[in-house]
């Protein structure tokens, strides 16, 4: 996105277009980011400047509780920002990659990071994508998944997700 990059915010693509771009491609109707080190005031006002606005009332409000800031751009996609602050975020977006997508260079998710949180999310899309990533992707850092999806699952009580990530790197093997 042209505002992240003239901004020169710290932030990186996540979300369907990552997964898109890292694994099976695949439709999507909005921009999911990571980005550190920005206040929702900050990116509210910031995003205002190229076109964005808030996409619910009290966006403000409903960040602090969430840590997520809705946003639409003027042509109506939407953007959702996830506001960043635990360390495995932070390496979320130091570790991304620029990548060329059609003449536009943009900052993407690892394979790895997309895996990591796609197996919190536990939807069902976010498990395909998982699997896609999967597929596509040759070289994986299983460690790194293994150790965050270890650590996340262990905070919030629930091995099922380092379980269900290992029945999806089983299936790798075959």
């Amino acid at each position: 996105m042209l505002w992240i990059a003239s901004e020169r915010l710290r932030a990186t693509v996540i979300g369907g277009i990552a997964a898109g771009i890292r694994g099976q491609p695949r439709l999507t109707k909005d921009v999911d980011a990571v980005i550190f080190e920005t206040g929702a005031e900050e990116l509210l006002a910031s995003g205002m400047r190229h076109g964005f606005e808030p996409r619910i009332d009290n966006a403000l409000e409903f960040s602090r509780g969430t840590r997520m800031l809705l946003m639409r751009h003027r042509s109506g996609v939407d953007v959702d920002l996830s506001l960043g602050g635990l360390p495995f975020e932070r390496e979320v977006v130091e570790r991304a990659q620029v990548i060329d997508a059609e003449g536009l260079r943009i900052s993407v998710a690892t394979p790895e990071d997309l895996i990591i949180m796609k197996a919190l999310a536990r939807r069902t899309q976010d498990i395909a994508d998982i699997a896609g990533i999967i597929e596509v992707q040759q070289h994986l850092d299983v460690e790194r998944i293994r150790h965050w999806v270890r650590e996340f699952s262990a905070i919030l009580e629930m091995p099922e997700i380092l379980d269900e990530l290992e029945a999806l790197l089983r299936r790798r093997k075959r």
